[in-house]
């Protein structure tokens, strides 16, 4: 029994952030994903992707949070193993669609391109550990250009499946929690 899922981008409620299906064959044996490939890039269009400068993966445990970090940076996000929200707010100033936020499933398999300037987070949601990766056109540097706003804001509505507790270091970083608000970013522009 051997099944192939073709690539497949597909646009969001963000301009430029796009919800990617990997390519996976799947056979007996288990599968085998393309994180990247250049021809498959290229034939949806997105030429300008590859030569990642850096390449991380968090493991993460469940219910943790993570982000929301807008680094002047395209990233390629995805899981390996485990499960995530996966959640994003178009931070650019000027972008037509300033506030606007997505969240998606990410499993095996699905992958979603981070445009700069765009903030990215998540939540473990698999029991034990998520391993998230993150592909950086660009090395991460201490101090680097950036944005980043609460991850628990009200007014972005986020729906994380699993409650936060603001007090739990092992949920979300002290970092995370003193982010400003998207409005407070607003006023700030």
């Amino acid at each position: 029994m051997v099944g192939v899922v073709e690539p497949r981008a597909d646009t969001t409620a963000i301009d430029g952030l796009l919800v990617l299906t990997l390519k996976q064959v799947t056979d007996e044996r288990g599968t085998v994903r393309e994180l990247y490939r250049r021809s498959s890039a290229d034939a949806l269009g997105l030429a300008s992707l590859g030569a990642w400068a850096q390449v991380n993966v968090t493991a993460t445990r469940q219910g943790a949070l993570r982000g929301m970090h807008a680094e002047a940076m395209t990233k390629l996000v995805t899981v390996a193993a485990g499960a995530a929200l996966g959640a994003w707010v178009d931070l650019r100033a000027g972008s037509p669609t300033r506030g606007a936020v997505v969240t998606q499933e990410l499993v095996p398999g699905t992958a979603v391109l981070v445009p700069s300037g765009v903030a990215n987070g998540f939540q473990a949601t698999a029991p034990g550990i998520t391993e998230y990766v993150y592909c950086f056109d660009r090395e991460w540097e201490p101090g680097m250009a950036g944005q980043a706003c609460s991850p628990l804001d009200p007014d972005l509505g986020i729906p994380w499946p699993i409650p936060v507790d603001p007090a739990d270091r092992a949920q979300i970083s002290q970092k995370d929690l003193d982010a400003p608000s998207f409005a407070d970013l607003q006023e700030r522009a």
